[in-house]
């Protein structure tokens, strides 16, 4: 992996609407000229000008042209620096040929991936070479995974600190969340869909919690697909639509911190609806609703300002062990968690890589696995996320 590249980031998909969020935020925190060199990336320099203006970002900003489609300029971009953070998706679609020129070349690379499918068909076709090369590439550096497999990677190193034993069993539960969904995220959807409908054997990755992990298979994990009664917690449980990726990345975090979890490790995530009747209809009112597969929205729309703004996400993580000992955490963010928190994370992830860089050899990684404590550090810092114990 070497260090002698122009820039430190390159923001690859930078006039579409996370990336032109993720140079504001830069901007912001990072300036043009600090510690940190970065740049502007997409496919058309009239279209990087006229972001790089409406975002207030100084004209001094480089700009690298590149476009899935002409592989010689992705191959440029990505020998010019030293991590690539992309925004391109659905990245199934966009995605496959840029993860195969960073493993090979050693370049790191952060995504907002939540595919589990394509996810699991680059981990067996680049794993290996990024290995050899010294790439360190990370997936689902946004709101999925970052709060929830950072969260369990919290609980756990607390447990293990306490109690001088990991958690064999916990709960993620979303207390609280105001926010929406983009057309990017929706199209991710929509072709994954697609693609389990004509190849039947997508449907085993994508119902596999495992799938992520190569030749490791844990125990049988909660489906999560129904609404229950968490007694501990007092209140209904509904299923949460991320949960079906956050899994798989816990579970792969687990395997490639060697286990540190326990291989009998169970873990399910939902969202909580509250206790009684009202609870209970709230919980099956969500487990009905179809609205993200007929959603109108197409990519590069999102949700304003003002609903980023005033948008937040508070996950709850209860833990337990076969000695009846419990122990909680939780995991807040500022803003609204799939776009004004996304951009916060996917940025420190691209950060955190490039100030560390003996954090995580070689190899496709998950966020906790990589980068662990210093990520949690970053987030609290500059994010707006807090990680405390509650009880």
């Amino acid at each position: 992996m070497s260090t002698n590249h122009k820039f430190g980031v390159v923001v690859y998909g930078a006039t579409g609407y996370t990336g032109r969020l993720v140079c504001e935020y830069l901007n912001k925190q990072y300036g043009v000229n600090g510690d940190v060199k970065w740049a502007m990336a997409g496919r058309s320099q009239e279209k990087l000008v006229q972001v790089r203006d409406e975002m207030g970002i100084p004209s001094d900003v480089p700009f690298v042209i590149a476009d899935a489609e002409n592989p010689e300029s992705v191959k440029a971009m990505v020998n010019s620096t030293q991590v690539v953070l992309t925004t391109v998706g659905p990245y199934q679609k966009y995605g496959s040929d840029l993860v195969r020129e960073c493993s090979e070349s050693g370049t790191d690379y952060v995504d907002l991936c939540g595919e589990p499918a394509w996810m699991h068909e680059m981990i067996a076709a680049h794993g290996e070479t990024a290995k050899a090369s010294g790439a360190r590439i990370v997936f689902s550096c946004g709101f999925d995974s970052v709060p929830f497999d950072l969260g369990i990677y919290f609980l756990q190193k607390a447990s293990i600190t306490k109690l001088g034993k990991p958690m064999s069993r916990i709960k993620g539960r979303v207390r609280a969340m105001k926010g929406t969904f983009s057309g990017g995220t929706l199209e991710s959807f929509r072709l994954t869909m697609k693609a389990a409908a004509k190849n039947p054997e997508l449907i085993k990755v994508l119902t596999n919690p495992f799938s992520l992990t190569e030749s490791f298979t844990g125990p049988e994990q909660p489906s999560g697909t129904a609404p229950i009664f968490d007694e501990d917690l007092n209140s209904w449980s509904a299923p949460f639509v991320m949960a079906t990726i956050n899994t798989k990345n816990i579970h792969r975090s687990n395997y490639l911190l060697a286990h540190e979890y326990g291989e009998e490790f169970v873990y399910d995530e939902m969202m909580l609806t509250g206790p009684g009747d009202k609870g209970e209809s709230m919980a099956k009112m969500v487990a009905a609703d179809k609205s993200m597969a007929n959603d109108p929205m197409q990519p590069g729309e999102g949700p304003s300002k003002e609903s980023r703004e005033t948008g937040f996400y508070d996950v709850l993580f209860a833990g337990s062990n076969k000695d009846g000992e419990v122990l909680m955490a939780s995991v807040k963010g500022d803003k609204d968690p799939g776009y004004g928190s996304t951009c916060k994370m996917i940025s420190e992830s691209a950060i955190c890589l490039l100030k560390n860089l003996d954090a995580a050899s070689g190899g496709i990684w998950t966020p906790a696995s990589a980068m662990g404590a210093l990520l949690i550090d970053r987030l609290q810092e500059n994010a707006g996320l807090t990680f405390q114990l509650e009880g």
